[in-house]
């Protein structure tokens, strides 16, 4: 089986051609995608073609874009059996852990390996350190999976998921995190491969940016506070309008229904992107729906009870309920074809 480390590179660190020399002699194909760099890198570039395939982004597309386009390659370029293993340009993969994720790989076909760090270790830095806290929790909590380290570079698999990480959507760094989405989705399963820890010059080669990055980490969560947020219009103005002429709570279950369907289709199509068996959805979509109504319904007369208006009781009950309902549709209604497993 040939075996081939992608490295997507942008402004890479002038140590790279050593670290591919060092990977050529261990007997692995090397593949490097040049995303964009200015012309002051064609030299790193041209040192790393004598033991690499150097491909070439006329303008930066982003890590996500390098990815897919080294996997279009392979693709393209091989007929035999092979594994790869993604690693980062910036030095902070011992060759020896790309190897191991490798012949696990080769070893496992349906599994994605990850290569993770041990974030408690005194080198590691303290925004590293935060922002995988974050991410992992995030992650967590979107689809109910705990992953030690959802934002390793070092990741391989077998070519038989190939089409599947291409599919996994977005070309900058958000696309690490879709391809772990997609993996749950797709009911592909995860292996940790415990790897060294190494940041060199406190990680100041990294392209991260926080804010910009983590946004688009976050897009999921973000699609679902969205398409809660237009149920939630769409459920409010009913609401008002009709506590005009019937009881707070016939107008609240009223108003429920026209914004439950709304929500539905959106969550089942944009935020959960479920392929399953639409009627299967339907029914669990049902049940929650009227459960979560139950709740809303008991805390809603409840406020009214304690003198509160109806307006800002309604809004502090869908405040409350709202992880209660991501977590359901997460876990339960679009658990089968959805981010969840």
């Amino acid at each position: 089986m040939e075996k081939y480390v992608l490295i997507p590179a942008y402004c890479p660190d002038v140590r790279l051609p050593e670290f591919v020399r060092k990977l050529h002699e261990e007997g692995l194909h090397v593949l490097i995608a040049d995303d964009g760099s200015p012309a002051e890198y064609t030299q790193v570039f041209d040192a790393c073609a004598e033991y690499a395939v150097i491909l070439h982004h006329s303008e930066n597309q982003g890590k996500g874009a390098a990815l897919k386009t080294m996997i279009r390659w392979l693709g393209a370029n091989t007929e035999t059996e092979y594994a790869a293993v993604t690693a980062d340009a910036d030095g902070q993969h011992d060759i020896s852990d790309i190897i191991h994720c490798l012949n696990t790989a080769a070893s496992d076909h349906a599994s994605l390996v990850l290569g993770v760090r041990d974030f408690s270790s005194e080198n590691v830095p303290a925004r590293s350190r935060t922002g995988n806290s974050c991410a992992a929790a995030v992650f967590h909590f979107i689809t109910g999976r705990k992953l030690s380290d959802t934002q390793t570079g070092l990741r391989a698999f077998h070519c038989s998921l190939s089409d599947d990480l291409l599919a996994a959507e977005g070309d900058r760094y958000e696309y690490e995190m879709n391809m772990l989405l997609m993996c749950v989705r797709k009911q592909i399963p995860y292996r940790e491969v415990e790897i060294k820890t190494i940041y060199e010059g406190n990680n100041e080669c990294s392209h991260f940016r926080p804010v910009i990055d983590t946004i688009r980490i976050l897009k999921p969560l973000i699609r679902f506070l969205a398409s809660s947020l237009t149920g939630f219009l769409i459920d409010i103005t009913m609401f008002c309008l009709l506590s005009m002429f019937l009881p707070a709570a016939a107008a609240n279950i009223s108003a429920r229904f026209v914004s439950a369907a709304a929500n539905y289709e959106i969550n089942r199509r944009y935020v959960f992107q479920d392929d399953s068996s639409r009627a299967g959805s339907t029914v669990r979509y049902i049940l929650t729906a009227c459960l979560v109504l139950a709740f809303n319904t008991a805390l809603l007369m409840a406020f009214i009870s304690l003198g509160m208006n109806r307006i800002i009781a309604k809004i502090t009950a869908e405040l409350i309920l709202f992880f209660f309902s991501w977590i359901m549709q997460r876990s339960f209604v679009f658990a089968k074809g959805g981010a969840a497993h």
